[in-house]
């Protein structure tokens, strides 16, 4: 295989590793903008005052796109200097970034429920951040042991 190939397949895994984590990101954080919207309507409808903060569990699913990008750059340097190594740049930065994505994701849905039940008590912020932070621990294992792999 010739090495202009190899590196462009090295680096597509970083591409796909963003894009994955991305996609990702727009899913958690497109399900918890719905419920922090309706959390929003709840309180309007019962004269109680809205809870700005909710954009915290809005929000918080956009940091799987930045390690998706961290992923990309780290591989974009590794496949000049070591185009050989591109089946595990590729295979990583798929799997990497559906594993990324799939966090954001999913910490969404849990900042979603974490928006309804803040909004409905206004109690156990910390509770739920931490829980948001549990879930996103899994991004940040999948880019840390991605990128000692090799």
């Amino acid at each position: 295989m010739e090495e202009t190939t190899m590196v462009a397949l090295a680096k597509m895994g970083g591409a796909m590793a963003l894009a994955l984590a991305a996609i990702g990101s727009a899913l958690g954080t497109g399900t918890a903008a719905m419920a922090g919207i309706g959390a929003w309507k709840k309180c309007y409808l019962q004269g109680k005052q809205a809870p700005f903060i909710l954009l915290v569990f809005i929000g918080a699913p956009l940091s799987q796109t930045i390690y998706g990008l961290l992923m990309m750059l780290i591989f974009k340097g590794k496949a000049t200097a070591s185009p050989e190594l591109w089946p595990i740049m590729l295979g990583g930065g798929v799997v990497g970034g559906i594993a990324m994505g799939v966090s954001a994701w999913y910490q969404g849905k849990a900042g979603a429920a974490g928006a309804d039940a803040l909004a409905e008590t206004g109690e156990g912020f910390t509770n739920y951040l931490t829980t948001l932070g549990i879930v996103e621990t899994v991004a940040l294992f999948v880019m840390i042991f991605m990128l000692l792999s090799f």
